[in-house]
Order: C-alpha cells, then structure tokens, then sequence
C-alpha cells in the first residue's frame, strides 16, 4: 500500500496516500482496533454539520479568510450527503471524550477542502485540520453539540414509528372491541374483558411511552457549543458563539439555544441518561406486550389460541407445519438490549471526572443504537405482525362462558361465599357459570341475564344503588 508521510506533535505518521484521514486518525485507528463497530452515519453527518456551521461562523466574524471557509463548508456538505463515509474510520472504543471522531471529522474535511482549492491531500498549508476546520472549536464542545443534533433527529424519526405502532393497536382494538375474552390476573383466570380492551392499554401505553421520549428529547435543544475545552469559552469569539447557534439553528430548523451555564453542559450527561431512560421504558411497555401477544397466539392447539399471528417463515427445522411468533420474537431481543444499553449510558453518565465526561463515545453510540434497532424493530413488528392478527372468536368465547372470573358479576346481589359456590358447581359440572346460577335458582333467569350480560361484565357497574 502507498502512503504518505505525516506528522503530529508525537512524530511523523505513514498514512494510505488515497486516505482523507491524517495523522491522528491513523494513529487511533492503530491504537483502537477492538470491535469493528464504527459511529452511526447520523453521528458523522451531525459532525459534518457542526464543521460546516463553524466555517460560517468564523468567517462572519473575521476570523477565518472566506475561501478556506467555503471550501470547508462545501467538503462538509459532501459528508452530510454521504459522500467519504469510508474514511470514518474510528473505533467505538476508543480514546475518551471523542477526540478521535472530532480529528477525523477535521482530518478528513480538511484534506477534501485542499483538493477543493487545487491542493494535494496532506499539504495542510493550504487548510489546516486543527488551525482552520476546528477553529473556535474543542472536541469537548463539538462531540456534545453533535451527540445532542444526532439524537434529536433520531428520536423525531423513533415517534413516527411510536404513533404508526400506537394507530396500529387502536385500529385493532375497534376491530375486536365486541369480543369478550377471559381476563387473567396470575396468569389465572379473572374477569372477563373486551380483546379490543386489551389492544386499547397497549396503544395508550406507547402514547404515554412517546409523551416520555418527547419531554426527555427537549432538554437537548440546550447546546454548549462555545464552551471549548472546559466550559469557559477560552479561544471562542463572542461574535462566533452567537453566530454558531444562529446558524445551527438555521441548517438544522432545531429551536436550538446557548446553554445557560456551559461547564454545566460541558460536564454533564445527564439529558442523555434522561433519553436512554425514556427508551428504556418503552422497551419495557413493548416487552410486556409482545408477550402478551405471544401468549394469547401460544398454540395452535394446546394454547390460548386466542389471536393468530401472521405467518412469516417456517419455525422449526425439524417440526414440519411448526409457525413461531418470529416478529414479537424479534423485537423481544431488541428491547433486552435497549435495556441493556441503558445501564451502560447509566454507568458513563456518573463516570464523568471535574470538567468532562470522558465516556461520550460510548453514550451517544449506545443511544443511536438503541434508537435504530426500537425503529426497525417495531415497524416490522407493526408491519408483519400487529396489522396482520386476527381473533379466534369462537374459541374465545367458548372459553369465556366457562371462566371462574365471570362469577364476581355475582358477588354484588348474592355475596362473595354464595357466588363461589356456584362458580365450584360450574367447574365441576363443567358448564358456564351463567348456567350454574340458573341450576342453582341463586336469582330469577331474567336477572341473570341482565348480570352476564356481556358487555356490561366489561363495563364500570352503574346498577348498585348507592346507598344510604
């Protein structure tokens, strides 16, 4: 491989000569080689951004000649489009705080802004990584900014899905809003209850789950850009800081602001731990209801047998006609690992030491992560499973006019001992407890009619009389 020569303030560096990286990316990219796994692209584009906004700036304040700016700014539009992806090259482990992501940023913006102006890649003469595309700049002030841009735009796109998922289980709850099924509490057996009751809770908690990301998304509208190194602004112009956020603002249509207090901001992680537990909260509500789902699908013929999933691929390689539940499945071991990724945030967020975290890297990884595979995950689910569920309807109500739980209708007119009396005769004559109560002449037919009615069993009880 061809190479060449660069340097920094350690010694000189042997780069790949068609590189857009320089010396110090080289030189994490050796130091760094642990998983592979490289920043989400959004990350990058957010970087990218932040370059191209401080070009403007400091050119509108004076502070950087306008031709080195517009080269910058026009290279930094390439990586927000896409474009030199593949020199992005850092390891998520990697040095702390985000030193190594900000110099490849800068390495690599400068080299495409040489070419821009005629140059040849490494004659940082012409445009300096450090002196001119991260001037006014830290990394301690550039990598918070872009973690807070990142997640934004992340989370915007995580609540359309919430409100697809949401629509989805409300669309099904009208569906099956006529059919009553058997309540379960312990896992046993309790009052009846509408399927379309069910499929209600689930959408209303994705709403409330959405209500949670939404508020813990608006503290990050709160930037430190201009902070520098520790959070007082030293080598950043006035004129620029109000600069950059005008025009992070406008690039970005974000109601962004200053920070009231910047080695406040540039200390603390906590907004972000308020996000990583907002999706850990909807991970959990998604949990506990793709195993409901799952459960009320478990058959086909020695389960509920409730509901039945779509069926999407084949579930066994040695069971034939075996069908599994494969999306809930899937989003099942997406959600463990948001909850995961939770307590890892949890961990960083506490680790920072006096003026910065240095765990930022990992944190604003471990939320684009998060936020990606919630995404995917529950569109498809959605997709593939949800829209796709249909009601066994005889077998629920079959299994409904049998259930004990149906007996507590009686406990209002009869009293708690009679009633269980006639919820035992109806297991052991394995009959409806409708018909047990009528064997039993605990009240007139009529009555028992009204009572085991089945829309008023799942419906508030406005017949007792208040008394007194």
């Amino acid at each position: 491989m061809e190479t060449r020569k660069e340097h920094d303030y350690l010694g000189p560096v042997e780069v790949p000569k068609d590189a857009y990286w320089g010396a110090q990316t080289q030189r994490a990219s050796m130091n760094f080689p642990i998983s592979g796994i490289r920043p989400y692209p959004e990350f990058i584009a957010s970087l990218a951004l932040i370059k191209r906004a401080a070009a403007e700036a400091n050119m509108k304040a004076g502070l950087l000649e306008e031709k080195k700016a517009k080269a910058i700014m026009r290279a930094a539009e390439e990586v927000m489009k896409g474009k030199l992806r593949e020199h992005f090259i850092i390891d998520v482990y990697q040095a702390g705080a985000g030193t190594s992501n900000n110099m490849n940023a800068n390495e690599v913006i400068a080299n495409r802004s040489i070419e821009i102006l005629g140059g040849k890649r490494g004659d940082y003469s012409i445009v300096h990584p450090n002196d001119d595309v991260n001037k006014s700049q830290s990394t301690n002030d550039v990598i918070p900014t872009a973690m807070r841009l990142t997640t934004i735009g992340m989370l915007n796109g995580l609540a359309m899905t919430m409100d697809y998922a949401e629509n989805a289980f409300m669309k099904k709850s009208k569906e099956f809003d006529k059919i009553i099924k058997s309540g379960r509490t312990h896992l046993m057996d309790a009052a009846p209850i509408r399927l379309g009751q069910e499929f209600e809770a689930w959408a209303r908690m994705v709403h409330k789950d959405k209500s949670r990301v939404m508020a813990a998304m608006d503290r990050l509208f709160e930037i430190n850009i201009g902070a520098t190194a520790v959070g007082t602004g030293l080598n950043a112009n006035p004129v620029y800081r109000t600069n950059m956020v005008d025009t992070l603002k406008r690039l970005t249509g974000y109601d962004l602001k200053p920070a009231d207090f910047l080695p406040e901001a540039t200390q603390s992680m906590a907004d972000f731990l308020e996000v990583s537990a907002a999706l850990r909260s909807f991970a959990a509500d998604m949990v506990k209801i793709t195993n409901d789902i799952r459960l009320m699908n478990s058959g086909p013929v020695s389960g509920f047998e409730e509901i039945s999933l779509p069926a999407v691929q084949p579930g066994s390689s040695i069971m034939p006609g075996k069908v599994n539940p494969s999306m809930a499945e899937a989003l099942l071991m997406v959600c463990f690992k948001v909850i995961g990724e939770d307590d890892t945030v949890l961990l960083c967020a506490q680790a920072g030491q006096l003026e910065l975290n240095i765990t930022m890297p990992l944190i604003i990884w471990c939320i684009t992560h998060s936020i990606t595979i919630l995404d995917n995950a529950c569109r498809l689910f959605v997709d593939k499973g949800v829209l796709g569920i249909k009601a066994n309807k005889d077998k629920i109500e079959k299994e409904v006019s049998r259930t004990p739980g149906v007996g507590l209708a009686l406990n209002p007119y009869i009293g708690y001992e009679k009633a269980a009396e006639v919820v035992k005769k109806a297991i052991a004559d394995g009959i409806p407890i409708k018909e047990a109560a009528k064997k039993m002449k605990v009240l007139p037919d009529k009555k028992l009619d009204e009572i085991f009615d089945p829309f008023r069993l799942t419906s508030p009880d406005v017949s007792q009389k208040k008394k007194g």
